[in-house]
């Protein structure tokens, strides 16, 4: 239980960029004191935003209250409130950040702005205990892969369109797999005893999902074993990040590769990419499955980073960033 005589720097912090309202309190020197998360999931289909930030409103009083009350620490002794401004969905975005200025009026406290990668990164290393890894960031919303340089994350590769966990999660969707999708995908997989060849698309250091999701879905519908399916599916979307992942590494010369987001908890995946790193002698580390995906106490904990280096916000310029890119994002505590 922390205290305020222990702990000089205290914050909560709130999540919401998508399916998940979470919220979690960290303190200024890496403990992590609650995470607590709702996730929305819909009836069917993808994420409907309006429908998603419904559920953000209706869980929030709970949600906060349960992470103070597990954090042990009543709302005065907070330094401030983070929240996630983007990239995320706009009505959820607004629904977090809502909560957020509510209570820093009525604790009169000041406000953190978080940017979700960052998050995801931030965390990463914090658990992992890695100073300075080449970083694969792979989500539902998101696909990057990058590493510090010069103030900043800097990206080395992304998607130039689909995110990775987008496109399996429409293919499960599509084969009546369900939510969530890529466990399902890959417990299908490993029953798949032929490739398939689908489209392998690499263009530079970037990669493309829309056309593999497009020839995947159609090979689906004309009646293609789906353990077949589901294996060449994942073995060519894994394999085209792969190959950007170690291209990264061998330019920037990281010693250490760390694998964070959603799509981490994947096994395979991580098979893969511990092979990338083993080659090039780094060292291999994935975040915990409670901190792969969206969650509140990454956002608490890179906000703590945040305002222990001064960078706080007025209300009235706590606007939401739908497309805030991680490489936008000043880092000072590095």
């Amino acid at each position: 239980m922390a205290s305020s005589s222990k702990v000089k720097v205290l914050v909560l912090g709130i999540e919401s960029t998508a399916h998940t309202f979470g919220c979690g309190v960290a303190a200024g020197n890496g403990e992590l004191l609650s995470n607590v998360n709702s996730e929305y999931i819909p009836p069917k289909g993808g994420i409907h935003p309006r429908e998603a930030a419904q559920h953000h409103t209706q869980v929030a009083v709970g949600v906060v209250k349960e992470a103070l009350r597990r954090a042990g620490i009543v709302p005065q002794l907070l330094s401030a409130i983070a929240f996630s401004a983007g990239p995320g969905l706009g009505p959820c975005l607004r629904t977090g950040a809502t909560v957020a200025r509510a209570l820093a009026l009525a604790l009169n406290k000041p406000l953190v702005l978080v940017n979700h990668c960052v998050a995801h990164i931030e965390i990463g290393r914090l658990v992992c205990d890695l100073e300075d890894p080449l970083v694969v960031y792979v989500s539902g919303g998101n696909t990057i892969v990058s590493a510090f340089a010069e103030g900043r994350y800097r990206v080395f590769g992304e998607t130039l369109d689909v995110a990775l966990g987008n496109c399996l999660d429409t293919f499960a969707r599509e084969a009546g797999l369900g939510h969530p999708g890529v466990p399902k995908v890959e417990e299908l997989a490993r029953r798949g005893r032929v490739f398939i060849d689908l489209p392998y698309i690499v263009k530079g250091q970037d990669v493309s999902y829309s056309g593999l999701l497009t020839a995947a879905l159609r090979k689906l519908h004309e009646g293609v074993r789906l353990e077949d399916l589901c294996f060449s599916l994942l073995e060519t979307a894994f394999t085209m990040l792969a190959e950007v992942a170690e291209r990264a590494l061998a330019h920037t010369g990281k010693k250490s590769l760390l694998l964070t987001g959603g799509v981490a908890r994947s096994r395979r995946l991580q098979e893969i990419l511990r092979a990338v790193a083993e080659e090039h002698d780094a060292s291999f580390h994935v975040v915990p499955p409670e901190y792969a995906g969206d969650n509140g106490i990454m956002i608490a904990w890179t906000g703590a980073l945040a305002y222990s280096h001064g960078l706080t916000a007025p209300i009235e310029a706590s606007f939401v960033k739908p497309r805030w890119r991680l490489d936008e994002v000043d880092v000072p505590w590095r």
